[in-house]
């Protein structure tokens, strides 16, 4: 059993807290001494209370479910022996009200574009059957109620 840590600091640094208008801008540091600014998205909380240039939760979101889908598809990929030399992805996720009338993040949609070199080409069926195998392998899809959706670009 693993355990994942993550500090998130913010600090109110003088502002005035009880009108609501104070800075959503914070701090995301992960256990291996990165720091990455965070704020709530200006979708949700207007500019200047918020960080247009840093990371709000639900591209943390996105950005997560992608990044675990490509760490699986890479591994999934070289023990079949097929050399992986390029990926990107550009993952969407959609904001709207779920079943039960919440704003959720409903729709997560990767778009995985994959280069590969050598003798070893997967067909087009090949490919997709590794981004399913990444897809069923994946925890942190696993771990969610959005839809997780995958529509590899070949």
């Amino acid at each position: 059993m693993a355990q994942y840590t993550a500090d998130i600091v913010w600090q109110r640094e003088g502002q005035d807290f009880l009108d609501n208008r104070y800075s959503r801008k914070h701090l995301l540091r992960f256990d291996g001494g990165v720091e990455v600014a965070g704020s709530s998205s200006p979708h949700v909380v207007p500019l200047p209370m918020s960080d247009a240039a840093a990371i709000d939760p639900e591209e943390a979101f996105v950005a997560s479910l992608a990044s675990c889908h490509m760490l699986w598809f890479l591994s999934i990929a070289a023990k079949k022996r097929f050399c992986v030399d390029r990926y990107h992805d550009s993952a969407v996720g959609v904001m709207s009200q779920n079943e039960q009338g919440k704003l959720a993040m409903t729709v997560v949609t990767l778009r995985p574009a994959v280069s590969f070199s050598g003798e070893k080409q997967p067909t087009r069926a090949q490919i997709e059957a590794l981004h399913h195998e990444a897809h069923e392998a994946c925890y942190i899809a696993n771990s969610v109620k959005s839809e997780v959706r995958c529509e590899p670009v070949v």
